[in-house]
């Protein structure tokens, strides 16, 4: 009997995967108004987002290129997509619900498609659409009758989407890099401030003049003949914190399940070609992996691991085994670095400082080999609060200290010594205490990255124009009435989030035309986990609380409480070895960008290594400042 059930639910597992089968490809997508495209330079720089096909459609004043990533339909579906005479649409994305949508609202079309669906439903609704979509998505809809061009991002901005314009001109890209092929817009000055101290640009903001990055959760209705511009927000993360889940602990748990379920399961089967796992030893990618093999009997899963760091292999193995995957270990060699690490940092078309960007190109460099489509955890820390700086605020609303307080910890950390570990217990004091010493945004930046934290005396301009849209982030949720928690877990969704690990994710594994999927991004998680009560988040010291007991239905037991591990890089080693001389070369050329931010004598003594400062943090301020002289220095070779 129950090998009988087995088959009919392999049965029904492959109805479900062929009805599915109907969803369009990953892409790139590029538009122009009172512009020439420049295809050709275009296809230059964003072929690697769509090498299966590219296409092109010019009508009026208005032209769009399509480069295409087969995943689905691989028969079918050429875009750019014509709905009639007037709709025309390019996509990149998946809509995963996109049957139910035409189900309930009555939608008869001529495939079976996700684009057509969302020409059809644009066509009934228009902007009122979006808040119905479940998926990841950067689309536009040209609407030639009516002389209006529609450009829309999903609810966490998993799909790019960078828009320049500039008097009665106008240009999107998927990437800045497809910006600067069509437009060549102008360094943006004075606004590299931010960058020393995030490492990224923020949410809107790139170093290019009359460029932007779209919102995540928003669109633009742009008129194509006076290319005057409508921006509205139709999803904010910061509602979804204002809210008041109060489920009681067993049902939150259980709706997470379902929900995790569902995601999984639409992002698993709206593939004609194999979906696989990125698996580390974390709690993550292998609840994400263990709901996986629910829906198929032959999933394939990767673990990397790299010279001379932690590695999660064993931890990794012990799910893969669990689960009967078909396990891949990646061995990653830093052979190469210096030579490819320019190629790298170009890539993001904008000074980016994560180091993690490093390992992630070379482990989707490696899982492309095996497939086209990855199911990652991207999203669970920022949501269910998995990182350790929560844990103070958990207990504490640092956002709104008083000044006696920040006064009495400003004398403390002015006698603390430098600490030597980075992991170590004292340097979670030690930053403890400069975190409390802080006021107004720079508590976000020291509670972040702390690259130039108790340095910024060197910036020539230490209260610049581009420091003003994060102070004005940070005065607004502040003054809410959230917690200390829901704060900073609000601020690191709007940053670390979509401006870093996103960013990070999709330019590495598309540089390689791969496909990465985040389950922890769909739809109703991130309408119901935002709400939950602290508590199910951080309870006591243990972060991740609620996914930790729900992993305790799934993962062996020595994977629940293993702390929070990204990609352990040896930043200091390479900054101090391999990438020496590159790295001084670049901060010290005659050509830098760094002068006009930094004071140059602090820059030359970080070089020769007389600034007084640990180790670890000299390598990221060094690192940094490299990430930024490529780009600025190479930008017009890329």
């Amino acid at each position: 009997m129950l090998n009988k059930n087995i088959h009919i639910y392999r049965l029904a597992f492959n109805n479900i995967q062929l009805f599915c089968s109907t969803l369009l490809p990953m892409c790139g997508i590029a538009g122009t108004i009172n512009l020439p495209l420049l295809f050709g330079k275009l296809k230059s720089v964003m072929i690697h987002r769509g090498p299966d096909a590219q296409e092109t459609f010019t009508a009026d004043n208005v032209s769009f290129g399509h480069f295409r990533l087969s995943i689905l339909d691989m028969e079918g579906g050429a875009q750019p997509m014509h709905l009639g005479s007037d709709l025309i649409i390019i996509f990149n994305g998946q809509i995963y619900n996109h049957l139910s949508l035409r189900e309930q609202f009555g939608l008869q079309g001529h495939t079976r498609s996700d684009t057509e669906t969302l020409l059809l439903l644009y066509q009934k609704l228009g902007a009122a659409m979006l808040p119905h979509l479940e998926g990841m998505f950067a689309f536009a809809i040209l609407d030639r009758a009516k002389q209006t061009l529609f450009l829309a991002r999903d609810r966490a901005g998993k799909k790019p989407l960078y828009v320049y314009h500039y008097q009665n001109q106008f240009a999107f890209a998927s990437e800045l890099n497809g910006i600067k092929a069509i437009c060549h817009p102008c360094i943006r000055e004075g606004y590299f401030n931010l960058y020393t101290r995030l490492g990224v640009f923020y949410r809107t903001l790139t170093p290019y003049e009359h460029t932007e990055e779209m919102e995540a959760g928003s669109y633009w209705m742009v008129h194509t003949n006076t290319l005057s511009v409508e921006k509205v927000r139709w999803f904010n993360i910061h509602d979804q914190y204002l809210k008041h889940n109060n489920d009681p602990f067993d049902k939150a748990l259980h709706t997470v399940d379902t929900m995790l379920h569902a995601a999984v399961k639409s992002r698993l089967l709206s593939s004609d070609l194999e979906v696989g796992c990125f698996l580390s030893g974390g709690i993550d990618s292998g609840l994400v992996t263990s709901i996986a093999s629910e829906y198929t009997s032959s999933l394939k899963t990767f673990t990397v691991s790299f010279p001379d760091t932690y590695d999660e292999a064993p931890l990794a193995a012990l799910v893969a085994q669990r689960y009967g995957t078909q396990h891949t270990e990646l061995t990653i060699s830093f052979d190469h670095l210096r030579q490819d690490i320019e190629h790298i940092i170009l890539n993001y078309g904008e000074p980016f400082f994560d180091s993690s960007a490093i390992p992630s190109y070379y482990v989707s460099r490696e899982a492309k080999k095996h497939l086209t489509v990855i199911l990652n955890g991207d999203g669970a820390d920022e949501l269910f609060g998995g990182y350790r700086r929560y844990v103070p605020f958990s207990k504490f609303d640092f956002f709104k200290q008083g000044t006696a307080f920040r006064a009495l910890a400003r004398g403390l950390f002015s006698v603390l010594p430098h600490p030597h570990e980075k992991k170590s217990k004292y340097n979670f004091l030690y930053r403890l205490v400069q975190l409390a010493s802080k006021k107004n945004v720079d508590v976000y930046f020291a509670a972040g990255l702390d690259i130039l934290e108790g340095y910024e005396q060197h910036l020539i301009q230490p209260h610049s124009v581009d420091l003003e849209m994060i102070q004005q982030d940070f005065e607004k949720i502040a003054q809410s009435n959230m917690s200390g928690l829901k704060k900073i877990m609000n601020m690191d969704f709007d940053c670390n989030l979509f401006s870093d690990l996103l960013v990070k994710m999709d330019i590495a594994t598309m540089s390689h035309s791969l496909e990465g999927r985040s389950p922890f991004l769909c739809k109703d998680l991130l309408e119901y986990a935002p709400g939950m009560p602290d508590e199910y988040k951080i309870k006591g010291t243990t972060t991740k609380y609620l996914l930790r007991e729900l992993a305790k239905k799934y993962l062996p037991e020595t994977l629940i409480h293993q702390p929070k591990r990204g990609f352990e890089i040896p930043l200091k080693q390479w900054v101090n070895g391999v990438l020496r001389d590159m790295i001084y070369d670049y901060v010290l050329s005659p050509n830098a960008l760094n002068p006009t931010i930094l004071k140059k004598e602090f820059t030359l003594q970080l070089v020769e290594g007389k600034v007084k400062m640990p180790a670890e943090k000299r390598a990221k301020i060094l690192w940094m400042l490299f990430c930024m002289e490529v780009w600025y220095q190479k930008k017009d070779n890329a």
